[in-house]
């Protein structure tokens, strides 16, 4: 059996107020879902929210970073942002981020 990350675990824990969670491995990392929607992902122990046209200007107001990645030497971004340090220690705070990116990802796939 594989042992779950312990960010993962803390991570579980602090969105509990926001409902059933799991991650599933994926890229190098962890896709976090819930209700079957893909929401956030976790890479070196950093979590990223989804966003979209709708939640973008939050994240980008708050200078919240944008997930990306290196692909045949260029850089290549994904619609996810780090949510604010002081979330990963409120409850409260990350549960509300939690909802912006759950949110995001039900209008991608009514969009889909």
């Amino acid at each position: 059996m594989v042992k779950e990350n312990s960010f993962i675990s803390y991570l579980k824990e602090m969105l509990e107020g926001f409902g059933t969670v799991r991650d599933r491995r994926m890229f190098g990392g962890y896709g976090i879902y819930s209700d079957d929607v893909f929401f956030a992902i976790v890479v070196d122990d950093t979590l990223y929210i989804k966003a979209d046209d709708v939640s973008r200007k939050l994240f980008e107001d708050k200078g919240l970073t944008r997930f990306s990645y290196k692909r045949k030497g260029k850089d290549c971004f994904m619609s996810y942002y780090t949510v604010p340090e002081e979330a990963l220690e409120d409850k409260d705070e990350l549960c509300y981020w939690a909802v912006k990116g759950y949110e995001a990802a039900l209008r991608s796939k009514k969009k889909s």
